[in-house]
């Protein structure tokens, strides 16, 4: 699937090759790796949670909204939910486009408008206990 929320570990090489195409010079990819520490505290792991079906339409119209702005041949993005460990991949962004710079500008909005709009919800598990993480709303959707 080209959008896909998982418990499964991500695998950046297979969506790599979801969407290189031959007409594209440049494949970008982001990973989001989940960090020992946040907010000048050290965290233990994260627990990822979403509505499935939601995020991946939400995902869907976010790579529609790329291919408007930029000349992008394709786009996948996964998301992985459930305890993570330290170090393990949480979010995994691939964009191919027919030059770098477009690629590069429409993998680095594709991440910022993803951690805006799509339905996923973090707790960070640390040392002084767990925090549900909300995300920041677009600001169109800000009230």
């Amino acid at each position: 699937m080209r959008f896909e929320i998982t418990r499964e570990p991500l695998d950046p090489q297979r969506l790599t090759q979801e969407v290189r195409r031959d007409e594209s010079g440049a494949v970008a990819v982001f990973l989001g790796v989940v960090r020992d520490n946040s907010r000048g505290r050290r965290v233990l792991h994260l627990e990822y949670d979403a509505y499935p079906e939601l995020a991946e339409r939400v995902m869907e119209r976010v790579a529609a909204e790329a291919k408007e702005r930029w000349p992008v041949t394709d786009v996948a993005i996964q998301h992985r939910v459930g305890r993570l460990e330290i170090g393990e991949t949480s979010l995994v962004v691939a964009v191919s486009s027919p030059h770098r710079k477009e690629a590069f500008e429409a993998c680095h909005w594709l991440v910022d408008r993803f951690k805006d709009v799509v339905p996923i919800w973090k707790k960070e598990v640390g040392e002084g206990g767990e925090e549900w993480i909300e995300g920041e709303l677009a600001p169109e959707e800000a009230p």
